[in-house]
């Protein structure tokens, strides 16, 4: 007599939450205010806008533009204004920081905008250990955005999680 095999990952009912599907599409260019200081110090306006007349923004088509001083130097608030008005025609996006920075606030976008009444009741499993690095604070965030309304939260593969959080049962 064969025994029938059943599939309890399918039959459990779980949701594959895959952080790593929200990578951000383009990839990334970079700009260190460094390389416009004088004296990797001082940041003198009239210069910068001439460098920044000269400076080629099209190398940036279609990427996500990372604006930084890598230099311990104080940027003033209007040399980042004129970075993203001479690169926004070009680049996809503008962010002043560095790829983790935008990374982290990429996610919590990405944690921000998730329906909920999509996993509203339900087990979810947030996948984990995928080819790209997805930030420990999109794992934070999305926890955080679900916990309210689903049934439980685990990490892993449906295989193989580790639980996180799991409705209290209501008691009758």
């Amino acid at each position: 007599m064969a025994e029938t095999l059943t599939n309890r990952v399918a039959a459990a009912g779980l949701i594959t939450l895959k952080l790593e599907e929200h990578w951000p599409k383009a990839s990334f260019g970079t700009f260190d205010l460094k390389d416009y200081l004088f004296m990797e110090l001082i940041l003198k306006e009239k210069d910068f806008r001439a460098a920044l007349k000269e400076h080629d923004f099209s190398q940036y088509r279609d990427k996500i533009l990372l604006v930084f001083c890598s230099a311990d130097a104080i940027i003033p608030a209007w040399a980042y204004m004129l970075v993203a008005a001479a690169a926004s025609p070009f680049a996809a996006d503008v962010y002043q920081g560095q790829e983790e920075d935008f990374l982290r606030d990429h996610f919590r976008r990405v944690a921000d905008s998730l329906d909920l009444s999509d996993f509203e009741g339900k087990r979810v499993v947030v996948k984990g250990c995928g080819e790209k690095p997805v930030p420990a604070s999109a794992y934070l965030d999305v926890t955080a955005r679900l916990q309210p309304v689903v049934k439980s939260v685990m990490y892993g593969e449906p295989c193989s999680t580790v639980p996180v959080f799991k409705k209290p049962r209501e008691r009758k």
